[in-house]
C-alpha cells in the first residue's frame, strides 16, 4: 500500500515525512551523475520547489552504491541548498549556504577521512589512493610550497695522509730560487742597443780548508789517542819483566790478623803474573784455617797442602815436564791463568805435621817449578812454621793498615827479627800500607815517615770497592789506579833481584 506501512498485527499507518525526504535525495543523487564539464561553479541554483502535500511513494527502492574509489575526489553535490530542508529538518526550514566545491580541487594522494566521515565506514579499510594525473593537479603558489629537505649527506671518509701517495700522486717540487745567471744558462744575449742589467756583485771568497782536512776530502773522523803513559808504571813493569837470576821467596808477615796479608800475598801473584805470564805461585802456609784457596784460583779440585805432603817423595824424584805435571795436580790456578795456588789445610790438627824440615822440602820443590813465590804466613812467630819460612825467603813485605794496633804489631816484629838475627831481613824489608776505605786517613803519613826509617822502602795501595767484600779476588775487576799502586809496589818488592 502506497503512502502506509503495515506491519504483523499491526494498522496502517500514514508514510512518515522523513521518507519523502529520502526520496527526494535519491532524485537528487541521480540527477548530479552528469559529466563533469557540463556542471560549472556559476550555474545559477535552480528554483526551490514549493512545498505540497507528499506525493504518494512506491516501494522503497534499494539505496546505490557507492562506487571504489578511483584515486581522485569527484565533484560533491551541493547540499543544503536553499529551498531544501537537510536531511531530519523541520517543516519550512530552508538552508541558507551556498557551498559549491572547487571543480579543479583534488584530495591529496596522502589524504586518508577521520572514522566517522559521512560517506566513509569507519570498518572498512580504505584501499591506496592512487595520485592525481600531474595535469590535474593545481599548482600550488611558490611562497605556499614547502622547501624540499635536502638530501642527508653522507660523511666522507678521513683522507688518508697517503692516499695522494697510493694513487700515484707525485707532488712537484718547489720552483727553485732563480739564479742570477738564469738568462746567461738559457742561452739569452742582451743587445747592444738594449739595456744592459748590471753586473752581479762578486760572491765572497771561500777560504781554503786546511791541508790535512783537504786531504781527507772533508770527512770528519775522530781519532782516539791514549794519555800518555806514566813514567812510573812503564819503569815498574819493566823492571818486573827482567831476569830475577834465582827463583825468588817473598813473604808476607805480621803477627796480628785482618791487616791484608790474604790480600796482599794474591794481588802481589796476580800483579807479577799479568806481567811475566808464568812461574808465580802462592802458598797459603797458615797454620790455622786459612782462606787464601778461596778467595784465589779456581776451585776445580779440594786437594791442600796436606795431600802434597802426603805424595812429597814420588814428586820430588820427578824432573822436568814430568814434575810439572805431577804437580799440576795439587795446584789450583787464577781465572785468567797468570798464577797459581797451593791452598792451606783446613783442618787444625795438621799443623803439627808441618814442621821445619817438611817446609823447607815444600819451599825446594815450588822452586824447582815457578820464578816467584808468595807465601802468606801465619800469626804465631814462635812456630817453627813461621820461623823456616823467614829463614828462607828472599824478601821480607810486612803489611799493615793506618791503625795504631796494627803498626805496633808490625814494629813489634821487626824488633823480633833483630834479636833472633835476621836484622838484615828486617832492614831490607818493604812496608806495604793497605787502605780499608776509600780516602786518606790522618795516621797515614806518620806510618810511612815510621817505616820509612826502619825499612827499605813504603808502598801506599789504594782503597778498591771490589776487595771490600772479601769474596773472590779478580785482578781484573780492580780500577786502573789500584792496579797501577800495585804495579809500583811489586817493582819496589823484587828491584833488588832484577838484572
Amino acid at each position: 500500500m502506497e503512502g502506509s506501512e503495515t506491519g504483523w498485527s499491526r494498522p496502517a499507518e500514514p508514510a512518515p515525512r522523513w521518507r519523502a525526504l529520502l526520496d527526494r535525495a535519491r532524485h537528487a543523487a541521480r540527477g548530479s551523475e552528469q559529466p563533469e564539464t557540463d556542471r560549472r561553479v556559476d550555474d545559477p541554483l535552480p528554483p526551490p520547489r514549493p512545498l505540497g502535500p507528499p506525493e504518494p511513494l512506491g516501494p522503497p527502492e534499494p539505496l546505490p552504491r557507492r562506487a571504489a574509489h578511483n584515486g581522485y575526489a569527484g565533484r560533491v553535490p551541493a547540499v543544503n541548498q536553499p529551498g531544501e530542508p537537510g536531511y531530519g529538518a523541520e517543516p519550512g526550514y530552508r538552508a541558507e549556504a551556498t557551498y559549491r566545491v572547487d571543480p579543479a580541487y583534488r584530495a591529496d594522494a596522502g589524504y586518508r577521512p577521520e572514522p566517522g566521515y559521512p560517506g566513509e565506514s569507519p570498518y572498512r579499510v580504505p584501499e591506496p589512493r592512487r595520485p592525481a594525473p600531474p595535469e590535474l593537479r593545481r599548482p600550488e603558489p611558490p611562497e605556499l610550497r614547502r622547501p624540499e629537505p635536502p638530501e642527508p649527506r653522507r660523511p666522507e671518509p678521513p683522507e688518508s695522509r697517503y692516499a695522494l701517495l697510493e694513487t700515484g700522486y707525485r707532488p712537484e717540487p718547489p720552483p727553485a730560487a732563480e739564479s742570477r745567471y738564469a738568462l746567461l744558462e738559457t742561452g739569452y744575449r742582451p743587445s747592444a742597443a738594449g739595456y744592459a742589467a748590471p753586473p752581479p756583485a762578486p760572491e765572497p771568497p771561500v777560504p781554503a780548508p786546511p791541508p790535512a782536512v783537504a786531504d781527507r776530502a772533508y770527512q770528519a773522523r775522530v781519532e782516539w789517542r791514549p794519555s800518555a803513559p806514566d813514567p812510573e808504571v812503564e819503569r815498574a813493569t819493566a823492571v818486573l819483566r827482567r831476569e830475577l837470576g834465582t827463583p825468588r821467596v817473598l813473604a808476607f808477615a805480621n803477627p796480628k790478623g785482618g791487616v791484608h796479608k790474604t790480600t796482599a800475598t794474591v794481588l802481589a801473584a796476580a800483579t807479577v803474573g799479568s806481567v811475566r805470564g808464568r812461574g808465580v805461585l802462592a802458598w797459603d802456609d797458615n797454620e790455622l784455617r786459612g782462606t787464601l784457596g778461596l778467595r784465589a784460583g779456581s776451585a776445580r779440585h779440594a786437594r791442600t797442602i796436606r795431600h802434597l805432603i802426603g805424595e812429597l817423595a814420588q814428586i820430588e824424584i820427578l824432573e822436568g815436564a814430568g814434575l810439572h805435571e805431577r804437580l799440576d795436580d795439587f795446584l789450583r790456578h787464577a781465572s785468567d791463568g797468570s798464577y797459581d795456588v797451593l791452598a792451606g789445610e783446613e783442618s787444625p790438627r795438621f799443623a803439627q805435621r808441618l814442621d821445619q824440615f817438611t817446609v823447607r822440602r815444600v819451599l825446594e820443590l815450588l822452586r824447582r817449578t815457578h820464578e816467584v813465590v808468595c807465601v802468606d804466613t801465619g800469626n804465631n812467630v814462635e812456630s817453627a812454621n813461621w820461623r823456616t819460612v823467614m829463614q828462607a825467603a828472599d824478601q821480607l813485605v810486612v803489611t799493615t793498615v793506618p791503625r795504631e794496633d796494627a803498626a805496633f804489631s808490625a814494629d813489634w816484629m821487626l824488633d823480633l827479627l833483630h834479636e833472633v838475627g835476621m836484622g838484615e831481613l828486617a832492614d831490607n824489608a818493604v812496608t806495604l800500607i793497605s787502605c780499608p776505605t776509600p780516602g786518606r786517613s790522618p795516621l797515614q803519613a806518620d806510618l810511612e815517615r815510621h817505616f820509612a826509617s826502619r825499612t827499605r822502602a813504603v808502598a801506599v795501595v789504594p782503597y778498591d770497592p771490589a776487595l771490600e767484600t772479601g769474596s773472590s779476588i779478580e785482578y781484573h775487576q780492580l780500577q786502573p789506579e789500584t792496579r797501577q799502586a800495585w804495579l809500583r809496589a811489586a817493582a819496589v818488592m823484587l828491584e833488588p833481584f832484577a838484572r
